[in-house]
């Protein structure tokens, strides 16, 4: 028998807000509040970045093509997005959060995990530091953020997406797992459309099914990654949040109006991502990248990456230039006209260790 103590309890709060993009558009234009409001391109390829919950009534979803959008809701309202407006609103959040949390760990302009084990805002609870970090959002933002709070950080995202908009949902210590066994396989994060196709294909349409699931059969399909999903099955995640969460890549990528198969039209459209690609790493000061990956997406919607890694890394954009424009060239002529294409650059020289994994299932499906 071990004598190691066990770990204490943190206080995890996943803070979410709601329909973040939309929501600014609504709050900064009285005229768009209380109607459908689409953030994106309109028509063509355009895509919705996010839609406010007056849409989402009528199914539209971000990342789905506007024209579908569109059809959906007749009477939605398309508005480009404004992202310096997004960040300043993501600062102030952010400074709430800096103010009250041990460690806060960003995800993305509109969410975040916090550590609040330590009490360091004397609220005494971790429900009621929630409580006073959505009310001041509220009053410096007029905008409003749902927020899960449990001991881990699976079960406290879970949580925030439990009763949104404006919700506050709390899940206590010896709770985690039964609250998990409520919710669809489909809901558990890192489990994408694949692998919860795969587990449903075995019966396990439900968290509570999954976790009453034999370990080696379950081994048999998903091998190393069977462990991970018992462990979520069960409400457990023993990952800390991280304040210097290091990024494991930085991209951008295009879907042109027209499919692509000149091979100056591809490489025009190629330095314009390139463009857009160094100014962001410039921007995120992460240091030089061992890897550029080019991403194609034909008219099929068949998809392929083709990827390099350098010694020296890339540390100046005439290089990545030069890695991108050789991996294109590689696949000129294309088979079919190109509808989107994407650079990414990672292995960054300044992460040190590898990032802590999240949950992520690589062989089966992307995140969920």
């Amino acid at each position: 028998m071990s004598d190691t103590p066990p770990p204490p309890t943190r206080k995890i709060i996943h803070v979410d807000m709601d329909a973040f993009f939309a929501s600014v558009e609504q709050r900064d234009n009285p005229a768009l509040r209380g109607k459908p409001v689409a953030v994106g391109g309109a028509g063509g390829r355009g895509v919705v970045a996010a839609a406010s919950y007056e849409a989402r009534k009528f199914g539209v979803r971000s990342a789905m093509p506007s024209i579908t959008a569109a059809r959906q809701c007749p009477d939605l309202i398309f508005v480009p997005p404004r992202f310096d407006a997004y960040r300043v609103v993501s600062a102030q959040i952010r400074a709430i959060f800096n103010e009250v949390a041990d460690a806060v760990e960003p995800l993305s302009l509109d969410e975040a995990y916090l550590d609040v084990t330590s009490d360091r805002g004397c609220f005494g609870s971790a429900t009621a530091t929630a409580q006073h970090i959505r009310a001041r959002i509220l009053a410096e933002t007029g905008l409003t953020a749902s927020a899960g709070v449990s001991t881990n950080k699976l079960v406290a995202k879970l949580a925030s997406d439990q009763n949104k908009p404006d919700g506050l949902t709390i899940i206590p210590p010896g709770k985690e797992a039964a609250f998990v066994q409520t919710l669809p396989v489909r809901r558990l994060h890192g489990v994408g459309p694949v692998t919860a196709k795969r587990l449903e294909d075995m019966g396990l349409h439900s968290v509570a099914q999954l976790a009453a699931c034999d370990p080696a059969t379950l081994a048999e399909t998903f091998r190393n990654n069977a462990d991970w999903l018992l462990a979520m099955a069960n409400g457990i995640d023993h990952r800390a949040v991280h304040e210097d969460r290091q990024r494991k890549s930085l991209g951008a990528e295009r879907t042109f109006d027209r499919d692509l198969t000149d091979a100056d039209d591809l490489n025009a459209a190629l330095s314009a991502i390139i463009d857009d690609v160094w100014r962001r790493s410039e921007k995120a000061g992460d240091g030089p990248a061992r890897t550029v990956t080019l991403k194609l997406k034909y008219a099929d919607f068949r998809q392929i990456t083709r990827s390099v890694t350098l010694d020296p890394p890339v540390a100046d954009k005439i290089r990545l230039a030069n890695a991108s424009t050789t991996l294109l060239a590689r696949e000129i002529p294309p088979p079919l006209g190109i509808r989107l294409m994407g650079v990414t650059m990672s292995g960054f020289a300044n992460a040190g260790e590898e990032a802590e994994p999240i949950g992520e299932l690589p062989l089966f499906g992307a995140m969920g």
